[in-house]
């Protein structure tokens, strides 16, 4: 009898351990967390995301990588700015590594691949990197992909009017990049900048990694006041050093990553070049805010080996990072229910990051202030964006009525153009 009973004890045991086997890992008591980072750490954009990883991980040490009692676990991804890249880094994070939570991409085509992926793998929450094409949100969004920074239209805005208005500049060119990020960028500048009548004679597409821009060069009309250029990271170097070396004499215009510090970082005769070239993006290198000042600090102390001042790579990296967290600590850590509570906590989140409040509207997009710059040489001698303007609470559809916004189309190497 004796014997009896204990093979029923030890079979209920077995039952019991099995059945906890089998429980999905959301369901048990979970002590880690497991976050998944995603960055172009391959390529032509490597610098830009060598900082972008920067800021994530600021973020997580001043949580001291722990929510709730609940340890952080970051597992990294590289890609090299392809969409294909990106997704293949993405899935052996989340099928692979078994991540909760992905924070990325870096680049606009990439964002918009890796919230096609999202839809398919909705036991996992998706925050952006620093990603900034238009339609990753606005159009056909996934509900569980979040972005708590702004994008690339978004983040042009007050420098149509500053160029047209201050520095008389009626008649542009653009270079860019062929890819989503730039077409939004160009759409942000052009739709304002028309609409206040001016021109825009010439468009020049060239792919990412490009390394002879000669044939651009020559191809600038003469009839043109500036050029208004969304290059980055070694992109934008090549540019700016060939067209000084030709003797290039127009004024420039910068997308938001032009004169960014990863540009402005890197050494070179390029460095005069630049001065008073007017720009726009989610950040300003001077501004005088104790929130900017604070991060400035921060990151300097942690990165000694890093830029003057934080990219805007280090800074949405570490504000869509943080919001990550936030919204873990006010669940206590619960990845339960699919996620439900986090991601509600996700969708009313509000909170002060380096440069001002951010919140998000009904797609999960960002909605926050923006900074009109010019490049100024600092009073130790590295290159910074100096604040010219802040626009304050922009929103995706840059103030205008939603149902008119979307009737522009989407962003593309012909839309907008000019009436």
């Amino acid at each position: 009898m004796k014997k009896q009973r204990r093979l029923l004890v030890q079979s209920a045991l077995a039952a019991g351990i099995t059945a906890t086997l089998a429980l999905p890992a959301t369901t048990q008591a979970q002590d880690t967390i497991k976050m998944g980072g995603l960055a172009t750490l391959e390529g032509a954009f490597t610098v830009l995301g060598e900082d972008g990883m920067r800021g994530l991980k600021l973020a997580l040490k001043e949580f001291n990588y722990e929510v709730a009692g609940k340890k952080i676990e970051l597992i990294t991804g590289s890609s090299d700015a392809s969409p294909d890249s990106a997704i293949r880094a993405t899935r052996k994070l989340v099928e692979q590594d078994g991540v909760d939570i992905m924070i990325g991409p870096l680049s606009g085509s990439e964002g918009l691949a890796v919230k096609d992926y999202s839809k398919g793998k909705p036991e996992v929450t998706f925050i952006n990197g620093v990603s900034g094409a238009q339609d990753t949100t606005l159009r056909d969004p996934s509900p569980n992909f979040f972005r708590f920074n702004m994008d690339g239209a978004q983040w042009m805005s007050g420098l149509p009017e500053y160029v047209f208005n201050e520095k008389g500049y009626k008649r542009i060119a653009v270079l860019a990049e062929d890819y989503s990020f730039p077409y939004t960028q160009v759409l942000g500048f052009m739709v304002p900048y028309c609409a206040m009548g001016g021109k825009v004679t010439s468009k020049f597409w060239v792919p990412i990694g490009n390394k002879d821009y000669s044939s651009v060069i020559a191809g600038l009309p003469d009839d043109i006041d500036a050029i208004y250029v969304a290059l980055g990271g070694a992109d934008s170097v090549n540019f700016l050093t060939q067209y000084e070396q030709a003797g290039g004499d127009l004024p420039l215009i910068g997308g938001t990553i032009t004169v960014d510090q990863t540009v402005l970082g890197s050494k070179g005769r390029t460095r005069s070049f630049v001065i008073g070239t007017p720009a726009a993006g989610p950040m300003a290198d001077t501004w005088d805010d104790p929130r900017w000042k604070s991060f400035v600090e921060a990151y300097k102390k942690e990165y000694p080996d890093g830029f003057p001042s934080p990219s805007i790579f280090a800074h949405g990296y570490y504000i869509n990072t943080k919001a990550a967290l936030l919204a873990l600590q006010k669940v206590d850590g619960d990845l339960s229910d699919g996620h439900g509570k986090f991601r509600e906590a996700l969708s009313n989140l509000e909170f002060e990051t380096p440069t001002g409040m951010v919140k998000l509207d009904k797609n999960r997009q960002a909605i926050g202030d923006n900074f009109v710059t010019e490049v100024v040489e600092g009073p130790d001698g590295n290159l910074v964006n100096k604040v010219v303007k802040v626009v304050k609470s922009v929103d995706q559809r840059l103030g205008m009525d939603e149902e008119k916004f979307l009737a522009l189309g989407p962003v593309s190497r012909t839309n907008p153009e000019c009436p």
